[in-house]
């Protein structure tokens, strides 16, 4: 076995207590980077673990787990400690980033629904990710401010801060992802039939009132603001019916009749 020299199989430091020299050890742009890697690894095989007591079959498990591809700093700090002489082998070599990870992605991509919004639609989603965007500096900052404290086991406002960020990164994320699917709605050509993007006038016969919606995707869809999603129950009703209709809706508390007055093709 490659035994490195003068290791004492009855050191006690612990995973964390590693850890936390390990981090410190970087600047603090790569302790930043590092940190949130490196303790995923060590919650996975136990904080308060004996960093001597970690074996390859540790490590292969680990690599075996659906964790994200990036290793760098895991074989870093497994680097680390074999050179301080706490464990028996060069752990770093048994951990090996997940090779299928590209080929989901790409597949995820391919999955993306096709989006069709309006011009004002597509304009507040592009409002919005400029916003969030505008919000990375801040919590950058929060994160480095917090990372100046050196023991990375209790630290809640840095917890708190990288929970921040990883929620304003997946709201980024699917963003980029809507805009980058979507498909701004054309001039309409002549139809006298109801599509998505145009405003209608229906006439409710059960309650003899009228209501004006416009037709839009899902992912546009604010009833409060009369903008009916093509896919509920009354946008399933009426997308494709002609003006002068009378439809049935079928709704979770009953059906209703309809009639639809008037249809303007935005």
């Amino acid at each position: 076995m490659d035994l490195p020299v003068g290791y004492d199989c009855n050191h006690n430091s612990t995973l964390g207590e590693v850890a936390t020299g390990f981090l410190c050890g970087l600047p603090l742009e790569d302790r930043i980077k590092a940190q949130a890697e490196v303790y995923r690894f060590i919650r996975w095989v136990g904080l308060d673990r004996k960093a001597c007591d970690v074996d390859k079959s540790d490590v292969s498990g680990y690599s075996r787990q659906a964790f994200p591809s990036s290793v760098f700093w895991t074989k870093s700090f497994l680097s680390y400690i074999y050179d301080k002489k706490l464990v028996k082998s060069k752990l770093s070599s048994f951990i090996r980033s997940k090779k299928s990870s590209a080929a989901k992605t790409t597949t995820s991509f391919k999955q993306e629904r096709l989006v069709t919004l309006t011009t004002e639609g597509y304009a507040e989603f592009e409002k919005e990710l400029a916003h969030l965007k505008g919000q990375r500096p801040m919590i950058n900052e929060e994160i480095r401010n917090a990372a100046a404290d050196k023991d990375f086991r209790e630290n809640a406002p840095l917890d708190a801060a990288r929970e921040q960020q990883s929620h304003l990164e997946g709201k980024i994320q699917e963003l980029e992802s809507l805009l980058r699917q979507a498909k701004i709605m054309e001039e309409k050509q002549t139809n006298s039939c109801v599509q998505i993007g145009d405003v209608i006038l229906l006439h409710v016969l059960s309650c003899d009132k009228e209501f004006r919606y416009i037709m839009v995707d899902t992912r546009e869809a604010n009833p409060r603001k009369g903008m009916i999603s093509t896919t509920s129950p009354l946008g399933l009703a009426i997308m494709g019916k002609r003006k002068g209709e009378t439809i049935n809706v079928c709704a979770p508390g009953g059906s209703y009749p309809c009639h639809l007055k008037d249809i303007q093709h935005c």
